[in-house]
């Protein structure tokens, strides 16, 4: 899905004022619960790119931020020259459904919040799965990271903000992600479910 000008900026705003706390947190969980410190990362609907430059900081990756939206890479870029990441941290704009890498090629996969706009999730899921290298994983949901977070967060969001959130991490969106999945050839994966997050975790074999 993509998103207009007025939306780009109103998401960067939002993520710089209000879900910041967040990205650090979640990139500390992904590095912790993957152990996947470098190769290749591909960050699918990275936006602004926050959650990928926070796990660019802490590990020795090299990240590619792919988004369907022009507006949202040139925060990307932007932010990219901010922390000085560029020999590590590249941009591409392109479509989840049609991921223009090789077969096996990235060693692991993020993303945070865009799943819930995938037009056709099984066909996403499997272009996700064809470009895992072996060992590979994903780290594939929504959350904030803590449920402190969560709630200062929460704090500052209106009630249509909070229906949202129930149903994208609740239980029944769990329940859908697993009806999804075993639509497709993946069998190696879990999803991860806590109060402040929903996680799709798949690997591939080495």
């Amino acid at each position: 899905m993509g998103m207009d000008k007025t939306n780009a900026v109103e998401f960067e705003k939002i993520a710089r004022e209000v879900f910041a706390p967040a990205y650090r947190v979640i990139a500390q969980q992904i590095k912790n619960e993957t152990k996947i410190v470098e190769g290749k990362c591909l960050e699918i609907g990275t936006g602004i790119g926050y959650l990928g430059l926070a796990l660019a900081e802490i590990t020795d990756l090299q990240f590619t931020l792919y988004d369907i939206s022009t507006e949202m890479l040139a925060y990307a870029d932007q932010n990219i020259i901010d922390r000085n990441l560029q020999t590590r941290v590249q941009t591409q704009k392109g479509d989840v459904h049609s991921i223009s890498l090789p077969d096996q090629s990235i060693d692991l996969v993020i993303s945070r919040g865009s799943v819930f706009f995938w037009e056709d999730q099984e066909k996403a899921f499997e272009e996700i799965y064809r470009i895992l290298a072996p060992g590979g994983m994903t780290f594939i949901g929504g959350g904030f990271g803590t449920k402190e977070i969560l709630d200062q967060i929460g704090r500052s969001m209106d009630s249509k903000w909070h229906a949202k959130l129930e149903e994208r991490i609740g239980d029944t969106s769990a329940h859908n992600f697993k009806k999804v999945l075993k639509q497709t050839n993946i069998k190696d994966y879990e999803i991860n479910q806590s109060d402040a997050g929903l996680w799709i975790k798949m690997r591939r074999a080495k």
